[in-house]
């Protein structure tokens, strides 16, 4: 969710994969990541702040979408809705950030994301913190977080599985490379490929760049 730099704001807002990041040839592992790497290091980050959970006040247009798919999922496996999810209007500087993420494709983007329409976001404080945050980390279940969260700090770039240069992330830092994050995260390429094709679908892109774009309809996003 983040501005890919260091700061406060590295996580919920839309980041920029770092460009001197290269592919891995990681070892392919099948399934998400083992829950107990997945709550150590989510636990251990969310003491030492800031997380990939939070953005700073005023950023909130930045923060990544949420789908109709995403936003069932989540209520369907934790039983809320009220609060949880804000109507966001497509800004220019919203739309900016999600042709930094799909540079190529930035007429379905608009297709996708009209200017007078609006998306679903996660909710937060006012003090930036999404209300799913806590003090072990998020109260999600894996599998109901949405796709970006479940990706960062990974995404895919030319083709390439890159990390965002966000220089806050727990990951990031004792990872160090994206061979080393994959590693200390226990997942793969293969896993990263997969889970960002998912968000392309839920997001109204195909499931890979280059392949035929159908104009969902608006609704996918609540709106």
């Amino acid at each position: 969710m983040v501005a890919g730099d260091a700061g406060t704001s590295w996580a919920m807002a839309l980041a920029v994969p770092a460009r001197r990041e290269v592919a891995v040839n990681a070892m392919d592992r099948p399934g998400d990541i083992p829950a107990p790497l997945e709550l150590d290091i989510c636990s251990r980050c969310a003491g030492c702040g800031p997380t990939c959970c939070e953005l700073s006040p005023g950023q909130e247009e930045l923060c990544f979408p949420v789908s109709e798919m995403e936003r069932h999922r989540i209520v369907e496996q934790v039983g809320l809705s009220r609060g949880a999810f804000t109507p966001e209007p497509n800004s220019r500087a919203f739309l900016a950030n999600l042709r930094h993420l799909f540079p190529r494709e930035g007429q379905a983007l608009e297709l996708l994301f009209p200017d007078a329409g609006r998306h679903l976001r996660l909710s937060v404080t006012p003090a930036g913190r999404c209300v799913f945050l806590r003090a072990t980390g998020c109260r999600l279940p894996r599998p109901a977080r949405p796709y970006y969260c479940r990706l960062f700090p990974f995404w895919l770039a030319g083709g390439r599985v890159t990390a965002f240069a966000a220089a806050g992330c727990l990951v990031h830092r004792q990872g160090r490379t994206v061979a080393g994050m994959l590693t200390l995260l226990g997942s793969s390429e293969a896993r990263v490929r997969e889970l960002h094709g998912r968000l392309r679908l839920a997001w109204g892109l195909p499931p890979r760049e280059g392949m035929p774009f159908v104009t969902p309809s608006p609704a996918r996003f609540g709106t």
